[in-house]
């Protein structure tokens, strides 16, 4: 969408700046995509998922030099089978609209499934635990990540008490993502802080952790996770899950058997489709609300 910060300041602003011819496929179908022709190509993952749904019109994209994914997390299957396909690894890369593009994976570089890189020139980043401190860069403890840089705004129009709570004494802005890096300074983000942090049985979960583990299931083509109240463990996780199965056993003891048990999904619900908006971002607060009002 061209209202969002991967749509207008990198898919058009970037292209008129370097004088690159502009194609926009109004409705981003696979044959679009064929279609034009281009040497780089911006998707969020829902296209690059139709896009690989269609064998034909994902080896079209062949030809093209770079492919870029953004505005979600890109599932592990997708990339894998998008590479597999054109002949070519997606760049992944994360940002905010307070923040424009902050992390990425190299053209020249590695490009790691899951992952988004590393810091761009002139960003740091950073992540924190809940008193904090620093997390350790492990690939594997969760922290709030917090950026600094050149890209980052001045503020919020007209809010400044949105302002003042979105950053630190020290000037850092608080993205409100979980995320993990690595000994090499790599990111993963886990998902929002407000949604995708799972605190179930005394233990922190990243919801997005839970999804990757069901999409590497060969049954499951789409994956939401959630957490919802939960009398005994504070919150239960609850997975929605669109694919060919409807064994929610199985799944939950996959989960179990790939991360470690007290991960696994409490509750499984198939489902034809997963609400999403404009970017294709899926709506989890739309989730828990029908978990919670029993639809």
């Amino acid at each position: 969408p061209l209202f969002h910060v991967h749509g207008l300041i990198l898919g058009v602003v970037g292209a008129l700046r370097h004088g690159s011819p502009l194609h926009h496929t109004v409705r981003p179908t696979p044959d679009s995509y064929a279609a034009a022709a281009g040497s780089l190509y911006f998707g969020v993952p829902t296209v690059w998922s139709r896009v690989c749904a269609d064998e034909s019109s994902a080896r079209a994209l062949g030809s093209a030099r770079l492919l870029v994914s953004g505005s979600a997390p890109l599932p592990v299957p997708v990339f894998e089978r998008l590479r597999a396909l054109t002949g070519s690894a997606p760049i992944e890369r994360y940002g905010m609209s307070e923040t424009i593009i902050t992390l990425s994976t190299r053209v020249d570089g590695e490009r790691r499934p899951g992952w988004v890189g590393l810091p761009i020139d002139g960003v740091r980043s950073r992540i924190r635990d809940a008193s904090g401190g620093d997390v350790p860069h492990d690939g594997e403890t969760l922290g709030n990540l917090e950026i600094t840089g050149a890209t980052l705004f001045d503020g919020y129009l007209r809010n400044p008490e949105k302002t003042a709570e979105s950053m630190t004494a020290d000037g850092w802005f608080r993205t409100g993502d979980i995320a993990v890096v690595d000994e090499t300074g790599f990111h993963r983000i886990v998902g929002r802080e407000s949604i995708d942090m799972i605190k179930s049985g005394g233990y922190r979960i990243g919801a997005g952790e839970v999804e990757a583990a069901l999409l590497d299931h060969p049954d499951v083509g789409e994956a939401a996770v959630v957490g919802v109240p939960d009398d005994d463990l504070g919150q239960r996780i609850v997975a929605f899950v669109v694919g060919e199965g409807n064994d929610a056993r199985t799944l939950s003891d996959f989960v179990a058997r790939t991360l470690s048990i007290h991960k696994r999904p409490r509750e499984i619900h198939f489902v034809d489709t997963l609400p999403r908006n404009a970017m294709g971002k899926v709506q989890k607060k739309i989730l828990v609300e029908e978990h919670q009002a029993g639809r």
